[in-house]
């Protein structure tokens, strides 16, 4: 039902403590605390553009570097995405967004079919911006996607600022999941032809 499809996930390890509460019916607010910026500023544009009500609180080992954080938040956020779908019956399960920002553009595709996959297409882009490691974008989203049950297509087709080409894959990436979790008011049941997704 509307409102009440929400996931929250603790995890904890001897690498991260992570808080995760994702409403998919939300209003687009982010509370975030990832403690690295870039990323809440990524997650932030997510839950603006997919209309989600997003809750991130994180620690992590980032006297080591900021993967295992980004990674095990992508872990949270896909494994809350899975919670809060439940048995995805009446979704409309597939989404798609190409988002431009300035001169890059992006697109997201995806399939809500619990067959995890991620294709991730980008031209070659600077190490850093700021201080966040553009390679931690493709782990970030492959481990949504293997805890989300998410086939996910991200192609950027051009773009020369790695801020600018990663801006446009989030907020790509909200926009698509947004309308792939959308209830389809013609659907009651699960949108597959096995039934079962």
């Amino acid at each position: 039902m509307a409102g009440d499809r929400k996931g929250e996930i603790i995890r904890e390890t001897k690498e991260t403590q992570i808080r995760v509460e994702l409403a998919l019916d939300g209003s687009g607010s982010a509370d975030l605390n990832t403690g690295v910026p870039f990323l809440d500023h990524m997650l932030t544009l997510f839950a603006v553009h997919g209309l989600f009500d997003l809750k991130v609180h994180a620690t992590g080992d980032l006297d080591v570097d900021a993967h295992h954080t980004v990674e095990d938040v992508g872990i949270c956020i896909g494994t809350a995405l899975f919670r809060a779908l439940g048995d995805k019956a009446g979704i409309t399960r597939y989404g798609h967004a190409t988002v431009p920002m300035d001169e890059a553009l992006a697109a997201v595709t995806l399939d809500l079919s619990n067959r995890p996959f991620l294709v991730y297409n980008t031209p070659p882009m600077a190490d850093r911006t700021g201080e966040f490691e553009t390679a931690l974008s493709p782990e970030f989203f492959r481990a949504f996607c293997q805890h989300g049950g998410v086939t996910q297509h991200v192609q950027v087709f051009y773009g020369s600022n790695a801020h600018h080409m990663l801006e446009a894959v989030f907020k790509a990436w909200g926009r698509a999941l947004g309308s792939a979790s959308a209830l389809d008011p013609r659907r009651a049941g699960i949108p597959s032809s096995k039934g079962t997704l």
